[in-house]
């Protein structure tokens, strides 16, 4: 009966610990691409089609939808990487990236960012795009805003507090 119990705790310890990378890849995916996409997008529009086929609009829209991408393809990876791993290296990797206090402040402001441009992108171009455009968008390039946040703070000597890791980890089947 023990033997089944603990096979069966690593087993959910395990579950958890892939949903938590997931959840994890999906939000730096977001980030990730809610920062490239923008550029990457008026670079390609203005090379391609000339000035006239870049609009708030587009943008906008080419934001959600490459943060839309990246929350698809850094869950699919984090899953990928996550559950063909050894479960105690998984583990592991989960107890460092808990304490890993500059991945949270990045999230942390991301969020922020987020919020607050998901919110004050439509007040400002109301009439220039699409509703849905103007707060998923907005929402992405507030989210690489407060990614750049995060990072000029970091540069300008305001790094985010260490926090060691405890000593010893606990086992998966605890």
């Amino acid at each position: 009966m023990t033997d089944n119990f603990t096979v069966a705790a690593t087993t959910q310890a395990h579950d958890a610990d892939i949903e938590f990378f997931v959840r994890r890849g999906m939000t730096k995916g977001y980030q990730l691409l809610s920062f490239l996409t923008p550029p990457v997008y008026a670079v390609f529009a203005m090379t391609r089609y000339g000035r006239s086929h870049l609009s708030v609009n587009r943008i906008l829209r080419a934001t959600w939808i490459g943060g839309s991408l990246g929350i698809v393809g850094g869950g699919a990876f984090e899953y990928a990487r996550s559950a063909y791993s050894n479960s105690e290296k998984v583990r592991s990797r989960r107890f460092q990236t808990a304490y890993n206090t500059a991945s949270i402040r990045a999230d942390d402001h991301s969020t922020i960012g987020g919020i607050l441009f998901a919110v004050i992108t439509p007040a400002l171009f109301w009439k220039r795009a699409n509703s849905i455009n103007l707060i998923l968008g907005g929402a992405g390039i507030g989210s690489a805003v407060g990614l750049i946040a995060h990072h000029a703070r970091t540069v300008t000597g305001d790094p985010a507090p260490t926090v060691p890791l405890p000593p010893d980890i606990p086992p998966a089947s605890s």
